[in-house]
């Protein structure tokens, strides 16, 4: 298992727990792929002028795309929903893509309503040790197909249409321009003339 990641089954789990699953299971599952995980990130300020310290960063440093993760579990109902607001105000206003990543059974059900309709938010709640791709990891799986073109994780092989081009061009090369019947007649007139 990765460093940090244990089981998330108390109602005492602390941020850094949630925030460190995360970040394992990005790597476990995309790290072959080139990108790099890193937390904790001092980055730019938020909408309120405060300095922004990100939960996960994810780069691929081959072109520098990246995806900016906050992380936010909740085990028992509590302060933790009068923050989401706030924080995905503050995710639309990062100059690169960022997700909301929550989880756990202590959302209200306002908030999970807020959660689930958001384009900022995904749930992700990957099961250690081996930390595979399952139903409840998808959400977060689409958002790092989307920001790093990894569609290949997230849409089955078998799901294709058809397996021949659909659209295909017979190129031989270049043709070399004919005269045109009649052409030649009124250019040996132009010269007499």
């Amino acid at each position: 298992m990765p460093r940090g990641v244990g089981q998330i089954r108390s109602a005492a789990v602390k941020p850094h727990e949630y925030r460190d699953l995360i970040a394992a299971y990005v790597d476990v599952n995309y790290g072959s792929r080139g990108v790099v995980v890193y937390t904790e990130v001092s980055l730019g300020k938020t909408i309120i002028g405060k300095n922004r310290k990100l939960d996960v960063f994810v780069l691929r440093k081959s072109d520098q795309r990246a995806l900016a993760l906050e992380t936010k579990y909740q085990e028992v109902q509590g302060t933790t929903d009068e923050k989401i607001p706030y924080a995905l105000q503050d995710l639309e206003a990062l100059w690169f893509p960022g997700s909301l990543v929550y989880a756990g059974p202590g959302w209200s059900k306002g908030v999970l309503h807020t959660l689930e309709g958001s384009r900022r938010a995904v749930h992700c709640l990957p099961v250690p040790p081996d930390l595979a791709r399952t139903n409840s990891t998808r959400e977060l799986d689409h958002v790092l197909a989307a920001v790093f073109g990894f569609w290949d994780q997230v849409i089955p092989e078998g799901r294709l249409f058809s397996k021949t081009p659909q659209l295909s061009l017979q190129l031989k090369g270049p043709k070399k321009a004919e005269v045109r019947p009649g052409t030649e007649q009124k250019k040996v007139a132009d010269e007499e003339g």
